[in-house]
């Protein structure tokens, strides 16, 4: 029996990573790719009727406001999509018994516990758009049982923007960039989180819930810049600097690495290292600026 998927905000990296990958899974996987122009889910109207044209196993929530310097300004459409549209997307999975599998960030957490969060610690996002995520999730929890909330962080691949492509961007206009050195957190390939949420699907497990998904290993934006800068081999110089020196609308967590273990044991996922995938994305990406 086909498995039937629908992936919303498929303009997104990891709605662009999802459907690289599921080529491998045409013979078991049905995927529905729709666009915020093809699909608004704010619009529950227009949701129940893409549901009703299609028996949904599973719906993969890509849509997200992103943009955490703008969140603190467009506070209204950050929670508009980040939260309410999700609770309209949660109600109408419920009444269509479809699983939702929705990521999530790392920005729930204020950063300060100085050791890798677990999925049972408590939130306190200290932004808007860690605020919108949080409320969210609440509201997934609140309405279904069967559910993945699945908390990432620091996403890159070879599509939109991302930290990874303004690094490239940067080597080859500057002599010298400066980064903050004081934020710790575990760069994730989006691949490798696409890769995570189709095996999750394809266990057909019903282990629902929260869980967290990243590459291992913890550094600073600092110490993946002068990575990045290895790779891309131009000759631009990197400084550290703390981010009180960095002025910004959204304040940060200095510290978000998260705990995996338990998505790996329940689901049986290999760990990938950050500066492997990393290599990977190098090796495997047209490098597209």
């Amino acid at each position: 029996m086909i498995t039937k998927i629908l992936v919303t905000g498929s303009n997104g990296q990891l709605a662009k990573c999802i459907k690289e990958l599921s080529i491998n899974y045409k013979d078991v996987l049905d995927f529905t790719f729709v666009s915020k122009a093809e699909l608004n889910i704010a619009n529950k109207t227009e949701v129940e009727v893409v549901f009703s044209q299609i028996k949904f196993n599973y719906c993969i929530n890509c849509a997200a406001y992103t943009n955490v310097e703008a969140a603190e300004v467009e506070v209204e459409e950050a929670f508009n999509i980040n939260a309410e549209a999700v609770k309209t997307l949660a109600q109408v999975c419920k009444t269509h018994q479809t699983i939702l599998i929705h990521p999530s960030t790392d920005y729930v957490f204020d950063g300060k516990k100085q050791a890798p969060y677990l999925e049972t610690d408590v939130t306190n996002p200290i932004n808007q758009y860690g605020k919108s995520k949080r409320l969210g999730e609440l509201y997934i929890q609140e309405t279904l049982n069967a559910y993945y909330i699945i908390r990432t962080s620091w996403l890159y691949s070879k599509y939109q923007k991302n930290f990874v492509k303004t690094i490239q961007k940067l080597a080859k206009e500057k002599t010298k960039i400066k980064v903050i050195q004081n934020q710790i957190g575990s760069p994730t390939n989006a691949v490798d989180l696409a890769d995570c949420i189709l095996k999750i699907i394809e266990s057909a497990s019903e282990a629902y819930g929260i869980f967290h998904f990243s590459n291992s290993g913890a550094i600073s934006w600092y110490q993946f810049a002068k990575e990045i800068i290895d790779h891309v081999d131009e000759s631009i110089a990197v400084q550290p600097i703390e981010s009180k020196a960095f002025k910004t609308r959204a304040e940060r967590p200095n510290y978000t690495v998260l705990n995996t273990n338990k998505i790996h044991d329940v689901f049986k996922l290999k760990k990938k290292d950050w500066k492997q995938s990393l290599k990977t994305y190098f090796n495997e990406s047209l490098k597209i600026l």
